[in-house]
Parts: structure tokens; C-alpha cells; sequence
């Protein structure tokens, strides 16, 4: 398996309780995944539910260091409206 927390977690615990094979740990800097433990919630759930659960945006990434729960994905407003808001706000 290869989910991975990533350093932008904040050690919120959302995702260690939800975690079906008790694979996620605490560490000293933030919270990891057990690859040996990990069963990316297969046959479980259809996601990983420590990616659903998660409220920081690409604090859990895949194989390929994608984010599982990019930009946008919590709040529902995509990343270049979140951009455009802000260079509006900073202009005035």
C-alpha cells in the first residue's frame, strides 16, 4: 500500500480513528501510515477514509504524490476561484 501523510498534517487525529486496519500512527511530527498495516480501505470503503476525513487539503497523498484530497475538495470551490478572490482582495 502506499498512502502517505504528508508533512502539511497537523495532528488533528481525524483519520486515526477512522482507519479499518489500525494503520495509522502517531509520530513525532505528524501522523503516518503502516504501509504493512494499510489496506487503502479496499473491500471496506470506496475510498480511503482518512482522505475523506482529512481537513487539510493534500495531507494525504498516493503512490504517485497526488494529492487524495486536493485543492478544493473540501470546500467545494475550485482552486482558481480561491485564486481569483484573493488577488481581487489584495488589489483594493
Amino acid at each position: 500500500m502506499s498512502l502517505r501523510i504528508v508533512s502539511s498534517c497537523v495532528n488533528c487525529w481525524a483519520c486515526q480513528p477512522v482507519c479499518p486496519s489500525d494503520a495509522i500512527l502517531q509520530a513525532p511530527k505528524h501522523f503516518v501510515i503502516n504501509d504493512r498495516k494499510s489496506t487503502e480501505c479496499e473491500g471496506s470503503y470506496d475510498v480511503p477514509q482518512c482522505a475523506s476525513i482529512c481537513p487539510i487539503e493534500g495531507a494525504i497523498t498516493n503512490a504517485a504524490g497526488e494529492a487524495m484530497n486536493p485543492p478544493g475538495s473540501l470546500t467545494g470551490i475550485p482552486p482558481e476561484m480561491v485564486a481569483a478572490a484573493q488577488a481581487e482582495i489584495r488589489a483594493r
